[in-house]
């Protein structure tokens, strides 16, 4: 079965297969609405003691519950860490300090500016939590076995350090403690065969090699085409990498960007606002993105979700 001819069916299907057993049968009715925010608690030597803050964590985006950030966190510019460089490494530290504590896994300075490098127990781990975590509004990328997390000189202890280690210890907790290894080992076998149908499209995250304007080029031929197909316009707000388009309703952005992400495109929302991937590399024309696109509203149209 090709990517292009993906059915609701097997869409459906593959939605249920990619989320932890206890949403399997009930992700259409989840509402996206917060539990609230845990306290920092501190040991006593001062320090936040991050593995005793949580006792539960809020359902995933991926379920249908509310994103981790309203916003996207995104790693710091080189000029930023260039500007404060003993802050970013005290930034990294405390941030990789956490990981460890919450999730157990090995958390190390990336080598590329502006993110911290968490090492997963195998690939498909990696492959699944960085589409869990791209729908927490967290900037992510996915490296072999590891995924990069964002980090910035600016980021304050109980703010973006505290987002970024909740939302690898939330998506973490979910894969180790909610999924069995037969269902581990069945999102290995879906993803790769989503892999050998079609590339998963993520967000470029630099465009240092390609001709100034490529983005926004990129991005307003995806926008005019699904405007002309669809009738939805492109959204105001910009961030790198990504494309907004409006959406009628939460429960609308919710259902497409789920669906979008079983079909190998990267996707997250901001309110009613659907973020879609933009990378030159893998679909340099935006084809890929318009026809997922059109044809997941073509879906959501038929459940009567718009």
């Amino acid at each position: 079965m090709h990517e292009s001819r993906l059915t609701f069916e097997a869409l459906e299907l593959r939605l249920r297969a990619l989320l932890p057993e206890e949403y399997q049968d009930s992700y259409e009715e989840l509402q996206p609405v917060s539990m609230g925010s845990a306290g920092l608690k501190f040991d006593t030597a001062g320090q936040v003691a991050w593995n005793e803050i949580w006792g539960s964590f809020c359902d995933l985006a991926m379920a249908g519950g509310p994103p981790h950030k309203g916003s996207l966190l995104e790693p710091g510019s080189r000029a930023a860490i260039d500007a404060q460089p003993e802050r970013y490494v005290s930034v990294v530290d405390e941030i990789c300090r956490g990981v460890m504590m919450t999730t157990l896994l090995d958390a190390t300075r990336s080598p590329v500016a502006g993110w911290i490098r968490v090492e997963c127990y195998s690939e498909t781990m990696a492959k699944w939590l960085l589409r869990a975590i791209v729908m927490e509004n967290v900037a992510v990328r996915r490296v072999a076995v590891s995924i990069d997390l964002p980090a910035a000189p600016q980021f304050r202890l109980e703010k973006e350090i505290k987002n970024v280690i909740t939302v690898i210890a939330k998506t973490a907790h979910y894969w180790l403690e909610h999924m069995s290894r037969l269902q581990q080992r069945q999102i290995a076998n879906l993803l790769a065969q989503m892999d050998e149908e079609s590339p998963v499209i993520e967000p470029a995250v630099s465009y240092a090699d390609w001709p100034a304007g490529t983005e926004d080029a990129i991005a307003g031929k995806i926008a005019d085409a699904i405007q002309r197909q669809t009738g939805l316009a492109r959204a105001e707000h910009r961030y790198g990498g990504w494309l907004g388009i409006e959406c009628p309703s939460v429960r609308a952005a919710v259902w497409m960007m789920r669906a979008l992400v079983a079909s190998n495109v990267l996707s997250r929302r901001e309110g009613t606002v659907l973020y879609l991937p933009i990378n030159p590399t893998i679909d340099p024309d935006g084809t890929m993105v318009i026809n997922a696109m059109v044809r997941i509203h073509g879906f959501a149209s038929a459940k009567n979700v718009l």
